[in-house]
């Protein structure tokens, strides 16, 4: 294995990082963002309600996309196993 392929594996590991924690970030920083406008328009600054809110959101979005996640996370799998070969 040459620098070439080892610098392409880690592209590839930090894309496939990316492309899983990506969804789920976003999500949650505007939730935080909303939740934080809500809370400083009503003047309610409980704690609990910006961490469930996040919480309800990631488990949604795993629901629906750990499908997809799996699959490109064995899709990397698959091709790292190849190159050991």
């Amino acid at each position: 294995m040459d620098i070439n392929q080892v610098i392409d594996v880690f592209r590839d590991g930090i894309g496939v990082a990316i492309k899983l924690g990506a969804p789920i970030l976003l999500v949650c920083m505007l939730i935080g963002v909303v939740v934080a406008i809500l809370q400083a328009v009503t003047q309610i600054h409980e704690q609990s309600i910006a961490f469930v809110l996040k919480l309800v959101v990631v488990v949604l979005i795993l629901s629906l996309g750990g499908g997809w996640m799996i699959e490109s996370l064995q899709e990397y799998a698959y091709k790292l196993f190849e190159l050991m070969k």
